[in-house]
């Protein structure tokens, strides 16, 4: 009975977290659809917003080739240069 109430009350708030969350707005720019797209399949859009301040335009061009690379990410190579173009002039470091 004890675990039933755990696993209620655990549920419960867990359900409450969620709810509470707003979805991640992108800077409106040319790209953004794309990023969205491609990115949020797989991940939180927040990600680009966390790693922001420490990634240069070569850094997102990494991010986005490990993205394909080492996570099989379906990006073609014209989304994949819209994604660096959007990320390096939206999200990146001078």
């Amino acid at each position: 009975m004890r675990f039933s109430r755990f696993i209620l009350a655990a549920t419960l708030a867990a359900t409450g977290a969620l709810a509470a969350e707003t979805p991640i707005q992108l800077k409106d720019a040319p790209g953004r659809t794309v990023v969205e797209n491609n990115c949020a399949v797989c991940h939180s859009l927040d990600y680009i917003r966390t790693n922001a301040p420490f990634l240069n335009r070569q850094g997102w061009t990494a991010e986005v080739n490990k993205m394909i690379n080492a996570y099989a990410a379906p990006i073609q190579k014209a989304d994949a240069d819209a994604i660096i173009d959007y990320l390096a002039a939206n999200y990146g470091t001078k």
